[in-house]
């Protein structure tokens, strides 16, 4: 039987492997939906690396791996909620959770695209939310790709429900994602 545990990311070695994940995580989510060319070019498995390191150095929001054993196989990232332009997601993109003031978001949340099946993201989504509600937050939020309904019934089974909030995600190529708001209450 495996070793399941969650590590807090603080170092650079914790960086790189969120990094590596989100990078294997987003092509295989989003092959199709996203232009493949910006999926080879811009998603490279150092592209989060200077991200991970700002956001754990200001305390901006924390990263969270599952690890299995000595290797990690799953990597969240959560804290307050974002509102405002969010350029490292998409250029031109803006964020309006003015709703949600003072609630908690999950900000992402990957698992190793061969093993999504073993119920790794759903530990690390459980912990993650326990973390918020922990730290009083009364709420939490995400955002889901429409076209990604299996991750919208994952964040169901696991309570969260479409607020029916439609986020515009900017791509090359004139191509425009679309993202999902999800809620859910913690207190």
């Amino acid at each position: 039987m495996p070793e399941l545990r969650f590590v807090d990311a603080c170092t650079e070695a914790h960086f790189s492997a969120m990094s590596a994940i989100h990078c294997r995580g987003w092509r295989a989510a989003y092959a199709g939906d996203v232009p493949e060319d910006y999926l080879q070019e811009v998603i490279t498995e150092e592209r989060w690396i200077p991200f991970f390191r700002e956001d754990y150095a200001t305390k901006r929001c924390r990263g969270l791996l599952l690890y299995q054993d000595d290797q990690p196989v799953a990597c969240c990232n959560y804290g307050p909620i974002r509102s405002g332009p969010s350029p490292r997601q998409s250029e031109g993109m803006v964020i309006d959770s003015s709703q949600y003031e003072g609630w908690g978001e999950v900000i992402s949340l990957y698992t190793e695209p061969g093993i999504t099946s073993l119920g790794y993201g759903g530990m690390l989504l459980e912990e993650a939310v326990g973390r918020l509600k922990a730290a009083g937050y009364p709420g939490c939020t995400l955002f889901v790709l429409r076209e990604n309904t299996g991750a919208q019934r994952f964040y169901e089974r696991h309570g969260f429900a479409w607020d029916g909030t439609v986020q515009k995600v900017p791509f090359p190529h004139g191509v425009v994602c679309h993202d999902l708001r999800y809620v859910k209450r913690l207190s």
